[in-house]
């Protein structure tokens, strides 16, 4: 039987969040699929939660004994997928019953498109999420909806698929980006330069269950995002990303980079993110919202430079 479709779920330490993605699987309606799990380094039972799932849902695995970095993973997923379009979907996504079947849709046309589908965040109520975790949430989303078939491929990461033959014809992830992020941004941009254009339709969320739930998480994620954006940057110039808002002398462009002066290391991030999370249930949300920007703001820049 042909397959129409391989989801490809890299995981490091998945054994607790697998169950929730396999139990989403176990609902999918419409068509013929599998699932490959590649378990990058053996650090849990990831293994045998794979095995007592493989008599429910068509998934297999790909096994590093040692922990090669979520690029090696996701080519070892391609390498060994059998389906015609090919959707990478993280170890902490929930996706719809129709998820994998509206992927397949997507690619119907004669035309080969990128496909990236929204993760919305699901939080815990705590005054980080109140402050800034739910309005961000929602204004990525928005924002990304509005993204033109030219600029998607900014949006390129958990969510996203294309057929065996675009994948092949991008190549596969650059396994330069080890420390946190970009190697999906930089496929992405690889993608866009071959002239595909990257959709973000409306109805490919998949919830996403392992979001920052403070300030001080969201903050050491985007200092570690932006040392991966270097990378980026020095594989493909930084034209590549557009104009470089911060380097516009705006009051809060300013204090951005005046913020990412101070934040000098990662210890640095954790301990003005424990000062913000100490200060949100004390100030109104809409303070405790430019506080934790800025914060954020600020790390990535630090990371940057």
């Amino acid at each position: 039987m042909s397959l129409d479709a391989t989801v490809i779920v890299p995981t490091l330490g998945g054994a607790e969040r697998l169950p929730r993605l396999f139990a989403a699987l176990e609902e999918q309606v419409g068509t013929a699929y599998e699932c490959v799990v590649v378990l990058d380094g053996e650090v849990d039972d990831s293994a045998t939660v794979v095995q007592a799932w493989s008599t429910r849902i068509p998934v297999r695995t790909v096994v590093f004994q040692e922990n090669q970095g979520r690029s090696a993973a996701l080519n070892a997923g391609r390498a060994a997928a059998q389906g015609r379009v090919l959707i990478r979907c993280d170890d902490d996504l929930a996706p719809a019953p129709e998820f994998v079947a509206r992927h397949v849709a997507h690619h119907a046309g004669p035309e080969p498109v990128g496909i990236v589908g929204m993760c919305p965040e699901v939080f815990p109520d705590n005054a980080y999420v109140r402050a800034y975790g739910n309005a961000n949430d929602h204004l990525v989303r928005e924002s990304s909806y509005a993204l033109s078939a030219e600029e998607g491929w900014r949006r390129w990461s958990a969510n996203v698929s294309v057929t065996d033959e675009t994948w092949d014809r991008v190549g596969p992830y650059d396994d330069a980006f080890r420390v946190y992020g970009w190697e999906d941004i930089d496929w992405g941009y690889r993608l866009h330069l071959l002239g595909i254009p990257v959709l973000v339709p409306r109805d490919l969320k998949a919830p996403h269950h392992n979001p920052a739930t403070s300030a001080t998480e969201r903050a050491e994620r985007a200092y570690h995002s932006g040392a991966s954006r270097r990378v980026f940057e020095a594989k493909h110039g930084r034209d590549a990303l557009g104009a470089d808002r911060l380097a516009m002398n705006s009051p809060w462009n300013v204090a951005v980079r005046a913020t990412g002066g101070v934040l000098r290391s990662d210890r640095a991030v954790r301990a003005v993110g424990r000062g913000v999370d100490g200060l949100l249930p004390r100030v109104p949300p809409s303070v405790g919202h430019k506080l934790v920007a800025l914060l954020v703001e600020g790390s990535g820049a630090a990371a940057r430079r």
